[in-house]
């Protein structure tokens, strides 16, 4: 029988295989989120389930679920659950409306599971998003043809294997923020994405911020704190041009998450 109990000032809930953090949310803006991978199908589902209890006005996440656990979910939650197989995530309760726009830069095909799981979190933590795909640097005239799109965003996420050149490559057209994001794509000296963390740490383009290989959750996070914290500045810089009052906001897109 789940337990439900606090440590210190951290609320948390004991599921008996999980200890899970129902007081995230509260401390940074989001819910915790569950990691699927190793985890059993019946495991993810009752952590979903916990989730959407804790925090019935956000979404429950799971990312890196296997076939299996996107099955259950499925079962489990009926419309309710958003599967995506490519990411394999899969989201249970409806979407938060959009705040501030976030565009996922894919360099290949290839890298469409780690952009596609970044693109569904940061849609889950409340930005909206917008897609890109398959504009590396090999056919970089398809880059420039989208650059308008680049501008619009409140942050970028790029996402690309092999030499990893791509997040170098938009950060020298744009100065919207920019978190770039490595994949195990490539040949032999690629080294499962050594190389690409490696020539995006190392990037000449300055403003790029790299997380690690594969991890398109941790960009999708980053990336949609960033556009809703815009979004929030921006309605409240509109709000003190129409009233001429400077403090805070009194419109709805203004609430800081």
């Amino acid at each position: 029988m789940p337990v439900e109990g606090r440590a210190g000032s951290a609320g948390w809930q004991d599921l008996g295989f999980a200890r899970l953090d129902t007081d995230r949310a509260l401390r940074t803006g989001d819910p915790e989120v569950v990691y699927g991978e190793r985890k059993s199908p019946t495991q993810t589902v009752a952590l979903l389930r916990a989730l959407r209890a804790a925090h019935p006005d956000r979404p429950a996440l799971a990312t890196r679920c296997p076939a299996e656990t996107l099955d259950a979910a499925s079962a489990a939650f009926g419309p309710d659950a958003s599967v995506d197989a490519v990411a394999g995530c899969v989201t249970v309760g409806p979407l938060p409306e959009p705040s501030g726009l976030v565009v996922v830069v894919a360099a290949g095909t290839s890298d469409e599971p780690v952009a596609v799981e970044a693109a569904v979190t940061a849609r889950a933590y409340g930005a909206g998003v917008d897609r890109i795909v398959d504009v590396g640097v090999a056919g970089v005239h398809r880059l420039l043809a989208v650059r308008d799109r680049l501008d619009a965003a409140d942050c970028l996420i790029v996402v690309a294997g092999m030499e990893g050149a791509l997040p170098s490559v938009v950060g020298g057209l744009t100065g919207v923020p920019l978190v770039a994001v490595p994949t195990s794509v490539g040949y032999g000296t690629g080294a499962g994405g050594l190389a690409a963390v490696l020539a995006m740490l190392n990037s000449c383009s300055p403003g790029v911020v790299v997380v690690n290989v594969d991890n398109g959750y941790g960009a999708g996070v980053h990336a949609a704190r960033v556009a809703r914290r815009s979004a929030a500045a921006a309605a409240k810089i509109d709000w003190t041009r129409r009233t001429g009052h400077a403090g805070e906001s009194r419109t709805e897109g203004s609430t800081r998450s």
